[in-house]
């Protein structure tokens, strides 16, 4: 099991796929979904290491910002099993 997951929340299609594209070239995660949320929401979910996912995240957050697209993001280091029932 990872031992964290990374979340971004993007507005529009475009901006998510260059997020998560950017994410997983900048640190060694695995993408566990990018979905659409509501209309124009969409959220990647990123898990691997700590450092890792919080590299991704940061990367993908300066991405998401450049687009105007960022709504929110957060890691979670050692998510509880409970926790990750939800993803």
């Amino acid at each position: 099991m990872a031992k964290a997951v990374g979340m971004i929340e993007t507005l529009g299609p475009a901006a998510s796929i260059a997020v998560a594209d950017a994410m997983l070239k900048s640190a060694d995660v695995m993408l566990v979904k990018q979905e659409e949320v509501s209309q124009a929401l969409y959220t990647i979910l990123v898990e691997g290491e700590l450092s890792a996912v919080q590299a991704a995240v940061e990367t993908g957050k300066r991405i998401a910002e450049k687009l105007g697209a960022l709504i929110a993001f957060q890691v979670i280091a050692n998510p509880d099993e409970g926790t990750r029932k939800l993803f």
